[in-house]
């Protein structure tokens, strides 16, 4: 059996996620109490009844995410006998793709991504960061326009054409390597839609590339998030030998590196660079095809993975097989695809 378990990251949430789960199963609701009591936070009335701007909030959304996804694998693990032969997150969901794995406990997790929720919001000040989806385009051609955009800003800046006062850089930088042709950008408001303004003028150094901005309240993933990754670093190292990482009952695989691993060792050296650092989802997905992984099951609310693993898959050439894993019905769908795929 090799089928790896994947976890979404923020984006994928939605009001009533884990309902189902709560209402038909007996190991969700033992998930969403511990949750609950690490976080601080009624996650179950959170994630049922909201209201939504609560659920959005970063710092809210981040510890529901993996409380959600947690729920729905545990379910999964004690009901079908689920056992994965590697795990893989998207940004937040390599949380919960390490708890899956054994080498982080619930509790601690969930308090921590709480905390890193809020280190990502406050990173920079509201207004003055955001992301934008660009589409069409290839990585170093991705790059070049984030440096054609980044100059232009600091050159807007300097000459006084910028009429805004900025308290971050002007930067912006590829975030999230999603799949073929969709990189997520993420920086300062300026950079970005310069990004934005030289896609639409048709600029022949970018031609095919379109791209959209995107509604987030930060610019996560790029070096405008250092000082969120360096509060991460400090939780870690303040962390209590019990909650350090365990040894690995699976190997997973890093968005900082793309590769598998088993070295529980720089678990948490790994995941304080992911805050600063871009997602490397896409050539994640790649290792893992190309390792012999090609079947999963995506545990959380949405089809968000799935659909980029389809498209991943495709470019390459491969043949997926891919479920979801995330309400009651869902559940009953797996449990024929287990049965098959877990000979």
């Amino acid at each position: 059996m090799s089928i790896v378990a994947l976890f979404p990251g923020q984006g994928a949430q939605h009001l009533g996620m884990g309902k189902a789960l709560l209402e038909n199963f007996r190991q969700a609701r033992v998930i969403f109490e511990e949750a609950s009591d690490a976080a601080r936070l009624a996650l179950r009335k959170l994630c049922i009844d909201g209201p939504e701007s609560d659920l959005a909030l970063t710092e809210n959304t981040q510890p529901a995410l993996l409380t959600v996804s947690v729920a729905a694998y545990r379910v999964a693990r004690e009901e079908l006998g689920f056992r994965p032969a590697a795990v893989a997150g998207h940004s937040l969901g390599e949380y919960s793709a390490l708890v899956a794995a054994g080498a982080l406990q619930l509790a601690p997790a969930v308090a921590w991504v709480r905390e890193r929720g809020r280190a990502m919001q406050q990173a920079v000040p509201v207004g003055e960061g955001t992301m934008a989806a660009v589409m069409g385009m290839e990585d170093l051609s991705v790059e070049a326009l984030c440096a054609a955009a980044r100059d232009e800003a600091r050159a807007r800046r300097k000459d006084g054409r910028e009429a805004r006062a900025f308290t971050v850089d002007a930067v912006v930088e590829p975030a999230n390597f999603n799949s073929p042709g969709q990189i997520v950008v993420a920086g300062s408001v300026d950079a970005v839609a310069i990004v934005l303004e030289l896609l639409k003028a048709g600029d022949p150094r970018f031609a095919g590339g379109k791209a959209i901005p995107l509604d987030v309240s930060a610019p996560f993933h790029c070096r405008l998030m250092k000082p969120a990754r360096e509060r991460m670093e400090r939780l870690f190292s303040d962390a209590p030998a019990g909650n350090r990482p365990d040894k690995l009952q699976c190997p997973y695989v890093p968005n900082r590196t793309a590769k598998l691993s088993m070295d529980e060792s720089r678990v948490f050296a790994l995941l304080s660079e992911q805050v600063d650092h871009p997602v490397l989802w896409r050539q994640s997905a790649v290792h893992l095809m190309h390792g012999g992984f090609q079947k999963a099951v995506e545990f959380g609310p949405g089809k968000v993975l799935q659909g980029l693993m389809k498209r991943i898959a495709k470019a390459e050439k491969v043949e997926m097989s891919l479920v979801g894993m995330g309400d009651k019905d869902s559940f009953d769908a797996l449990t024929p695809w287990l049965k098959e795929n877990m000979k």
